[in-house]
């Protein structure tokens, strides 16, 4: 083979990763939209209502991490690099939380912090991989807590001298965790007072996320998979783990293997358990729904569960993410929705006997929210302001006002489908330093999913590329969330036995059109020769599509942790088995579907500039993914650009380190400044 020249050195933090010469300023404006951003995160209310406790991240650019502390009210309480899960004591006088302060690196420990009584911070326990879903017992006397239980072949001195793993079953290593069958996550307790060490009430195979106790301190509700058939079925039920088992193991299903049903949630008078949830884990998207079961019940099916917010067709799985339901008295339910690109706050009756009312509304998004007392506190985000917190419905932070001055806001409007039955929500983003006379190069954005939405929160990318001279627009077509059940499933598979459609690249891709289309219609600025279009996972799949079948409509694209061979991504994901929830047939069944639907296979059409972006930690969307599409472009002579991240997995552009999103922003920023030039 022939030897390639070696690739220039990475660049040092600070330094400029353009791929081409001279300054452009895109740097500083990536680093002015990261470094030191903060943004309320989790919130917790005291019993009484009398005191507020939440989580605060800011990133350092300087140390390349993000750190989190606890505030109380309106100030810090907590000076650890990350600490998080403010969790109240059941009569308000202490806060236990989350830290990484072990003397291992990777430990994770466990806090308590008096409030309203004497003492000193101490110390409960520290575990060496990971700690969440931090839940106080009502008698005060426990935590209970998830973290992973690892093999022993995790305590080699490096891996030449681990034992060889035995795969048995599916979803054994998943994206951003590595492997996981032979560390998973179990439910622990351990005392209050710190004179016991913590002990595993959920040992052996399974899996176990969310933890919530019941009334009399027995015991936790939490969901897992413990069935026999779990990685095959993708049924999650809830299951009742007592603290002191008297007979079997002391695990009692509640649910009968039928749904898919997480996030629990224990009724102040102990009688019942509110979670989030859907039946028919065979078919996805779901709009997931919030139940009530009874507590007393075993192996349940889905017809005894009452779906309490059937009267809004919309999914309580959000984007933003899905705290567990809130208990705001044993009559009614707090819980967070989607709905057309906004995340409402919702009150649901526990008898299902009206519609869910929203106590939330306009243009923002709620991402996180509690209640205790006569108090709602929530945690919102707006386009042009990072998370804050309200209790009710006044602001008590101002963590983001320095950035939020230098933020844009945005324009929605909507595109017609193709049909003309229905509208598509899309948002429009002026650039910095907006003349009407002038006419601007756009820059469309897709989102992953697909049953995700792009909406009304802080989105640092779009204020990323407004900063630097673009257009932006976006909007959310069907197959995603935020819209009705038959919207979501609107690009399922002509083969599904549930609900059968077009698949992937059909409507989709119609309404993505319609959304651009009607931009360039409306928007006199936007400069319909100077188009780019940029997405990533799902999103990268339709950007490579629509690079090989509708070319013609723009001038440069960028398919970032694409999906660009559904043949080969669906035996080398880590939730491979999990597409034919949404394609309706196995790859082994029918691989001339899984091939119809591969955009790489198209890749001879593309004749336009292409970015590939991808993180060779990405087990979502291996790097095979990119690698392929790649090869292929290089092999073809084509114009494309290939950058690999390491270190990093799918969550890069979110949760990656701050110079590895600093670097990304900026080549991404600089390629299309060149493209649509």
């Amino acid at each position: 083979m022939t030897d390639l020249p070696p690739p220039p050195p990475a660049p040092a933090p600070g330094t400029s990763t353009s791929s081409s010469d001279g300054p452009k300023g895109h740097r500083a404006i990536v680093e002015r939209l990261i470094d030191r951003r903060n943004a309320v995160g989790a919130v917790a209310v005291s019993p009484h209502g009398t005191h507020v406790a939440f989580v605060v991240a800011t990133i350092d650019l300087s140390k390349n991490t993000t750190r989190t502390r606890i505030w109380l009210d309106d100030a810090p309480v907590t000076a650890g690099d990350h600490d998080g899960n403010p969790t109240w004591s059941p009569d308000g006088r202490f806060v236990a939380f989350t830290s990484r302060r072990g003397e291992k690196r990777g430990d994770s420990t466990l806090h308590i912090l008096p409030i309203d009584a004497p003492g000193e911070l101490r110390t409960v326990c520290t575990m060496p991989d990971g700690l969440d879903d931090v839940a106080w017992s009502p008698d005060g006397r426990w935590l209970a807590f998830t973290s992973r239980t690892r093999h022993e072949r995790y305590e080699a001195d490096d891996v030449s001298w681990q034992a060889p793993r035995k795969i048995e079953r599916f979803f054994s290593r998943l994206n951003g965790e590595d492997w996981v069958f032979d560390r998973p996550n179990h439910v622990y307790v351990v005392a209050t007072d710190g004179t016991g060490t913590p002990r595993n009430l959920t040992p052996g195979e399974f899996q176990h996320s969310g933890v919530s106790w019941l009334h009399d301190s027995t015991g936790v509700v939490t969901s897992a998979q413990r069935h026999d058939t779990w990685d095959r079925d993708h049924a999650v039920d809830l299951y009742a783990v007592a603290l002191s088992p008297a007979d079997d193991d002391g695990i009692r299903c509640l649910t009968d293997h039928d749904g898919h049903y997480r996030s629990p949630s224990v009724s102040p008078d102990g009688t019942r358990v509110a979670f989030i949830g859907f039946g028919d884990p065979s078919t996805y998207p779901q709009n997931a729904k919030v139940g009530i079961l009874d507590i007393d019940s075993v192996n349940a099916p889905e017809s005894e569960i009452r779906w309490i917010s059937a009267g809004l067709d919309r999914t309580f799985e959000t984007t933003a993410g899905s705290p567990a339901p809130v208990w705001e008295s044993d009559t009614h339910v707090l819980a967070a929705a989607d709905d057309r690109g906004a995340c409402h706050l919702y009150r649901i009756p526990a008898d299902g006997s009206f519609v869910p009312a929203p106590l939330t509304t306009g243009a923002l998004t709620v991402t996180s929210f509690d209640a205790n007392g006569d108090i709602v506190a929530t945690v919102r985000s707006v386009v042009d302001r990072t998370a804050e917190l309200f209790v009710g419905d006044e602001q008590r932070t101002h963590v983001g006002d320095e950035l939020s001055t230098q933020l844009l806001g945005w324009e929605h409007f909507t595109a017609r489908t193709t049909d003309g039955t229905d509208e598509v929500d899309a948002w429009i983003m002026r650039p910095i330093d907006f003349d009407e006379t002038k006419r601007y190069p756009v820059l469309l954005n897709v989102h992953g999913g697909p049953h995700t939405q792009y909406g009304e929160r802080f989105f640092d990318e779009f204020q990323m590329q407004a900063a630097a001279g673009f257009v932006v627009v976006l909007g959310n077509p069907r197959g995603g969330s935020g819209r009705h059940t038959g919207w979501g499933q609107a690009i399922l598979g002509p083969r599904h036995p549930v609900a059968p459609g077009p698949g992937w690249g059909s409507v989709d891709v119609d309404d993505v059109l319609a959304i651009i289309d009607t931009a360039l219609d409306r928007y006199d600025f936007c400069d319909s020769d100077r188009v780019g279009m940029l997405g990533g996972s799902y999103g990268g799949f339709m950007a490579t599509w629509l690079a090989a079948h509708h070319g013609d409509r723009f001038r440069a694209f960028c398919s970032e942790r694409s999906v660009n061979n559904l043949m080969s991504e669906e035996w080398s994901s880590d939730i491979a088995t999990e597409f034919i929830t949404e394609h309706g047939v196995s790859h082994i069944d029918a691989p001339e579907e899984y091939e119809r639907l591969s955009p790489v296979r198209a890749v001879r059409n593309i004749d336009k500039p292409l970015l590939i972006i991808h993180s060779e930690n990405d087990w979502r969307c291996p790097i095979a993914q990119a690698e392929e599409l790649w090869v292929a472009m290089r092999l073809l002579d084509k114009d494309v650009d290939f950058y690999r991240f390491p270190g990093e997995d799918h969550e890069l552009s979110r949760a990656g380190s701050p110079i590895h999103r600093v670097q990304r922003g900026e080549i991404i920023l600089d390629w299309f400044s060149e493209k649509l030039a």
